[in-house]
């Protein structure tokens, strides 16, 4: 189509749109298109600011490592990965769901670990918690024999992958449910903690004088043949930024208790008190079991 007017540069993608064979990714681009124009024309982006547009997304492709994901993070301080999260769990977003999003920091091939074990794996200070996850289906049956993948962020606010100070793989492990769905370990209580801000996410947040905090969290990644892979985050009910989440990542289902206890503990007298305690039951969905692409290494 020779374009005449603005009009027509939107009718004639859409042309081209319509002709992709794949019906999934024609009906994807269609909206896209129709979407994407209706914005432009909406805000009535300037030709500087569509320059200024681009190069910010060059910036975030350019500061993906093997340890960061700029554009993983940029996803969740806009809320898309908390939206597309709960629009394909808990019965298509109606009811609650243990599902929150992977965030950026979910490694490959953690190292596999007995129940009752420590995660803590180099010198990491912070008090000691204990953890007892369960696992059920939807009709609150035990599941046995689900792969359990955690990892969490030390208390000076750093993932392993982030921090040349702790040894590779610290606060990562994975745990086999037994017959009563259970898996149980030793860590030290996560704490908040702020979100990489040396990118175009941290210039974000600077511009929009929002702060970068994370309330404090302990990933889980579930995987069982039969099951939907469950992703959850655990946060701690007492974290005064739950409701300022930089992410967008609270969820109701998944505020637990992080139960602190200030006498000894008698089983470990090397214990220092406080101490604490996590019991925490998720519920895992029938469908595909599949694990997602790594954000980073």
């Amino acid at each position: 189509m020779i374009i005449r007017n603005e009009q027509d540069v939107t009718r004639s993608v859409l042309e081209v749109m319509e002709r992709t064979a794949d019906p999934r990714l024609r009906e994807i681009m269609v909206s896209l298109i129709e979407h994407l124009h209706g914005f432009i024309r909406d805000v009535e982006l300037t030709e500087k600011e569509f320059r200024a547009a681009t190069e910010l997304l060059n910036d975030i492709g350019q500061q993906k490592t093997d340890t960061h994901n700029e554009m993983v993070l940029m996803a969740g301080s806009l809320g898309v990965s908390s939206l597309v999260c709960l629009l394909n769990n808990g019965n298509n977003g109606q009811t609650e769901t243990s599902q929150s999003m992977l965030g950026p920091f979910w490694r490959l091939n953690s190292p596999n670990t007995e129940n009752g074990e420590s995660i803590v794996r180099s010198e990491t200070p912070g008090a000691r918690i204990f953890v007892d996850l369960s696992y059920v289906d939807t009709e609150g049956s035990p599941l046995e024999g689900v792969e359990v993948d955690v990892w969490h962020a030390s208390t000076v606010g750093l993932y392993e992958s982030q921090d040349p100070t702790q040894t590779d793989m610290n606060l990562r492990g994975k745990f086999i449910t037994d017959e009563t769905g259970r898996v149980w370990f030793s860590s030290i209580k996560p704490s908040g903690y702020p979100i990489p801000t040396d990118g175009v996410v941290g210039k974000l947040l600077a511009a929009q004088s929002r702060h970068p905090f994370r309330p404090a969290h302990l990933h889980a990644l579930a995987f069982k043949e039969g099951f939907k892979t469950l992703i959850s985050q655990i946060f701690s009910d007492d974290d005064e930024k739950l409701d300022t989440d930089a992410q967008f990542g609270v969820t109701e289902a998944l505020i637990a208790r992080y139960e602190r206890h200030d006498e000894p503990y008698s089983a470990e007298p090397s214990i220092n008190a406080p101490w604490y305690t996590l019991n925490c039951t998720l519920v895992m969905e029938h469908g595909k079991a599949e694990l997602p692409q790594p954000p980073i290494k």
